[in-house]
């Protein structure tokens, strides 16, 4: 986005967008546009809001919900350009609108969902919706905007209203601050290393990042290696200094303790008394109520079954790194090491020696783009033309085999300072046929960039991560319904997760892997027996991810399902964490949370409170859907129509567990997971 110093052009946000698929215009945008689009944004909205529930003609589907839709185009322009921003290419003045802002919007938000008048015609409406000739989408439009307004306190009194309103303020305020904590913790906890011979072990291609990222950060002649977002670090499989590890690990697993434990215990407590006030026992009781999962219980029950086999699972996988290893028991900063050392010796696979099959490049147009040619039909155009919001950051034009248009793709795949850690998808225009609008989504990661004119040589896992992400980019482009509020990803926070982790089974589909896994500088195709014995290595290696996934899952839910007299004090964080995970028999020194407090940005700064457990819940859904797609007796372009037209383009216009069933032809089955996560063998 432009940042020069040149007159200010009229504000791009005002108006729709005149490039294809209404892509925002980048190239125009500079900070001094956001205040006052979000402040006619929210302007326009509050006068639209009012004019709908202050009519004097009787509520309509037209006159109420349909205009509701069609509310707020200003606001809509600015908040999914701006988020995007604070989330890939931050700076600090986009940090101090973003504290600046986010009450404002918090608060807004409250005044159109709690409207008095708003709601009397909504819920005229949701009363006769059984006589208003409602087709399917019609009514689930109507029932979702009305549910949303009762969860959010359309029935209470004025003053339980007011303090909810306070209430949504100070948790949108404290969540920004954990996320901008977080960035700054986690680069001041990235290690620099004086010596390149005290990496030994990385794969050359890491420790030329290491270097490049030190030269960017201004430690010439060092090397940095920085943090995830996640707990284990992947340098942590090939360090061979153990101190080094060590030091690596605790900088991980520390960040954000200090500054970001009391926040999240305020947090909490907020959460706490909110759901109290709106009527339910806890946040998370609250939460799962607007979920497929439905019930508090069907979340632990859920949670239950699959402790169990991963701890076996797990422990089976210690006792092989331990005997490796020649000690009792494998401390947590070395089980990735002695995991890689079995891994070579078991299954005679070394991931270093993946990565040259493994380019950025090919893997993404001859792996995910072709997995979405094979299965879907559609087909990739690179538009060099068209300007994302930073130069890391290529625009694809996505079409339908019979060449219709479905929209835009924005790939920025490379690690930087301005962009905050993990992977994810935005959405920067919902489809709508109602507005005539047509997807344009992007897809972030953080592979590290090396030296200029070396290649990006993938681990597996982020090959998997660029798989998962890219699911959920279909999931938004597919969306093929009306109405934006049930467009693409907003369907429920613990169903999202499931068609990106579908869409990780072609990763290693064996017409897609052989198509993108070749040599970057022979072209020569991966050994046919690597893909073999990689299946093989999965396997090792999914106790230690199942413990350290529902050992996050349930950190979130426990910080969820007290009453706010119930929580710790500020300091009480670590504590606080230790009687959970032993309550539920997952205090495992060797095999630390996916996440602890400090970091757990999915909880205390996004929308995953009490919901981390979604991952898992999603999870039984994909497997059983992989099963579906391996042994249904179509082809995989029959079964790809299939599941597009029933599941990813319904978006939430209808009920999604109703959509998982119209694909697989049944409930869902905890088999084929269980199976996946090794409680069998």
């Amino acid at each position: 986005m432009a940042t020069d110093a040149a007159p200010l052009m009229p504000n791009p946000f005002f108006t729709p967008s005149e490039l294809p698929y209404e892509l925002p215009p980048f190239a125009h945008i500079r900070h001094e546009h956001f205040l006052p689009a979000f402040e006619r944004g929210m302007a326009d909205q509050l006068a639209e809001v009012a004019a709908i529930g202050g009519s004097d003609a009787p509520p309509t589907f037209e006159n109420t919900v349909e205009a509701l839709e069609r509310s707020g185009a200003v606001l809509f322009r600015v908040s999914r350009v701006f988020f995007n921003k604070t989330n890939a290419d931050t700076d600090d003045a986009t940090q101090a609108l973003e504290a600046e802002i986010v009450p404002r919007l918090s608060a807004h938000e409250d005044v159109v969902l709690l409207d008095p008048a708003l709601f009397a015609r909504l819920e005229t409406l949701h009363e006769q919706r059984d006589h208003l000739g409602l087709d399917g989408e019609q009514r689930r439009l109507l029932e979702r905007h009305h549910a949303l307004r009762v969860r959010a306190g359309a029935r209470l009194a004025p003053e339980q209203q007011a303090r909810l309103r306070e209430l949504n303020a100070k948790i949108a305020a404290l969540c920004t601050e954990f996320g901008k904590n977080l960035r700054v913790d986690t680069a001041a906890a990235a290690l620099v290393v004086e010596r390149a011979e005290e990496l030994a072990g990385l794969p050359k291609d890491d420790i030329a990042a290491a270097a490049q990222s030190a030269r960017d950060l201004g430690h010439d002649g060092h090397y940095v290696l920085g943090l995830r977002n996640f707990t284990n670090p992947p340098q942590l499989a090939f360090l061979e200094d153990p101190a080094l590890r060590e030091r690596l690990l605790t900088a991980s697993l520390e960040r954000g303790l200090t500054s970001n434990g009391p926040l999240a215990v305020a947090v909490a407590t907020l959460r706490a008394e909110r759901a109290a006030l709106l009527g339910y026992p806890h946040h998370a009781a609250w939460q799962v109520a607007d979920q497929t999962a439905g019930t508090t219980g069907a979340v632990e029950e859920m949670l239950g079954k699959l402790i169990g086999p991963a701890l076996a699972h797990a422990e089976r996988e210690g006792a092989a790194l331990a005997e490796a290893a020649g000690v009792a028991e494998v401390r947590a900063a070395d089980w990735q090491y002695y995991a890689e050392r079995v891994r070579k010796e078991r299954f005679d696979l070394d991931a270093a020696a993946l990565r040259p099959y493994l380019e950025l490049e090919r893997v993404l147009r001859d792996g995910v783009f072709h997995a979405a040619t094979l299965v879907y039909g559609v087909s990739f155009t690179e538009r060099p033309d068209l300007v994302a919001y930073h130069p890391d950051a290529r625009v694809f034009e996505v079409h339908n085999a019979d060449g219709s248009p479905v929209g835009l793709y924005i790939g920025d795949f490379h690690a930087r300072e301005s962009k905050r850690g993990g992977a994810w998808m935005n959405e920067l225009v919902l489809q709508s046929r109602l507005l005539d609008q047509r997807s344009v989504v992007v897809n972030n990661l953080n592979i590290p960039k090396p030296p200029a004119g070396d290649p990006v040589l993938l681990t597996w896992p982020e090959v998997i991560t660029l798989f998962h992400e890219f699911g959920h980019a279909l999931h938004g482009l597919f969306s093929d319904v009306c109405y934006p509020l049930l467009a693409g990803t907003k369907v429920p926070r613990d169903f999202v997760e499931f068609p990106s982790q579908v869409n990780e089974m072609w990763a290693e589909w064996p017409e897609v892997l052989a198509h993108y896994a070749r040599h970057h500088r022979t072209g020569e195709p991966m050994p046919p027996e690597l893909p073999a014995k990689l299946r093989e290595a999965e396997r090792f290696g999914e106790g230690f991810d199942s413990v350290e996934h529902l050992a996050a899952a349930l950190l979130d839910w426990s910080w969820h399902t007290l009453p706010a007299t119930e929580l710790p004090d500020k300091d009480g964080t670590a504590a606080f964490e230790a009687a959970a995970l032993e309550r539920h028999g997952l205090a495992r020194p060797a095999i630390p949370p996916r996440y602890r407090t400090g970091y757990f940005a999915h909880v205390f700064g996004g929308g995953y409170a009490a919901g981390y457990y979604g991952y898992r819940w999603a999870e039984v859904l994909d497997a059983d859907t992989v099963r579906w797609f391996r042994e249904n007796g179509r082809t995989v372009r029959e079964s790809g129509e299939i599941f597009r037209r029933e599941l990813l383009g319904r978006g939430n216009s209808v009920d999604p567990m109703e959509a998982f069933h119209a694909v697989v032809g049944h409930a869902p089955d905890i088999g084929p997971l269980l199976a996946r996560r090794g409680a069998e063998g």
